[in-house]
């Protein structure tokens, strides 16, 4: 009889312990998981689509697509903390709150990383009708004619504004910016001619890059892409340290269980890194890169720094 309350403290510890290591196993279940992000049609949509297609035909998720344009990580940031919210998001996610005031989340505080997912570098590529072939020659022909060309971008912070602006900072040049409401609208005045130089997403110029409608001088990765095979990079060809991509990432909000979190990131990495689905992702104009939630905060703390270093050097934040 004495020993009847410790075996049912025994009991219950055992039950607590199981419960713990339990936690997690059973997600998502029956129910459907939200995917919150941008607009359709964007690079960050049609990732997030194939992802959930993939989803449910290995792990049997349940995904909703939800297209919520610049306002997904507002939505994400203020979601239950369960899992069944999830952003897939890129670089407006860490920039917005460094160019602008009142912008509604913080990327550090409001969420916790799942798993960087993709990247696509950005590229530089000119009008034909620009007369260099090369990064050292854009760059001889820049600082003998400062002011005289210019850049085409998308939205202030976007990733083809930053990947410009930190061309400009560390060649020591001044291409001067014409901006667009996106890069599509950027891209169509590059090829109409009206502007000279663009650093779009691979993703956005690689049919252009094959017609010869626009010309590639290098990629702006930090390392050559196997999406532009042989095509130089920026930070060899005359500015060494140079990188800008455009890296779309997996987000929940920052209280989510972390066995949820490890349970996503197993799964989306499992999807992502098969044969096929590189494949896809290739065929996208980005690369797969499916790393683990403390690389991708990691990644996240380095990419904040950096930008928020050139956004106050070039004086970029709107006022």
């Amino acid at each position: 009889m004495q020993m009847r309350p410790v075996c049912a403290s025994v009991m219950l510890f055992l039950l607590v312990i199981l419960a713990g290591s339990a936690f997690g196993q059973d997600f998502p279940g029956a129910r459907p998981i939200r995917i919150l992000t941008s607009q359709p049609g964007s690079g960050s949509d049609i990732v997030a689509r194939i992802v959930s297609e993939r989803l449910l035909e290995t792990f049997r998720y349940r995904a909703i697509v939800d297209n919520r344009g610049i306002l997904a990580p507002e939505i994400a940031a203020k979601a239950a903390p369960d899992g069944y919210t999830v952003l897939f998001y890129s670089t407006p996610l860490w920039v917005s709150p460094l160019m602008r005031n009142n912008v509604p989340w913080d990327p550090l505080r409001d969420f916790a990383p799942v798993t960087l997912a993709v990247n696509a570098p950005n590229i530089l590529v000119v009008h034909p009708s620009l007369p260099v072939h090369s990064v050292k020659e854009l760059l001889v022909l820049a600082k003998a004619r400062p002011g005289e060309l210019n850049y085409g971008s998308g939205s202030s912070g976007s990733s083809s504004h930053l990947a410009a602006e930190l061309f400009n900072a560390m060649a020591k040049v001044n291409i001067v910016r014409i901006p667009y409401r996106g890069v599509g609208p950027a891209l169509l005045a590059l090829l109409g001619g009206h502007v000279q130089v663009l650093f779009p997403s691979a993703s956005s110029v690689l049919q252009y890059m094959k017609t010869g409608k626009v010309r590639a001088l290098a990629v702006a990765s930090a390392k050559p892409s196997a999406l532009v095979p042989g095509l130089p990079t920026i930070a060899s060809s005359g500015l060494p340290g140079y990188e800008a991509d455009t890296p779309l990432g997996v987000m929940v909000p920052a209280a989510t269980p972390a066995k949820i979190i490890e349970r996503l990131n197993h799964d989306l990495v499992a999807v992502l890194t098969t044969a096929e689905m590189k494949k896809l992702i290739m065929a996208q104009g980005s690369e797969v890169v499916a790393n683990t939630p403390t690389e991708f905060a990691a990644k996240l703390r380095s990419e904040i720094t950096r930008w928020d270093e050139l956004i106050k050097a070039k004086g970029l934040r709107e006022k």
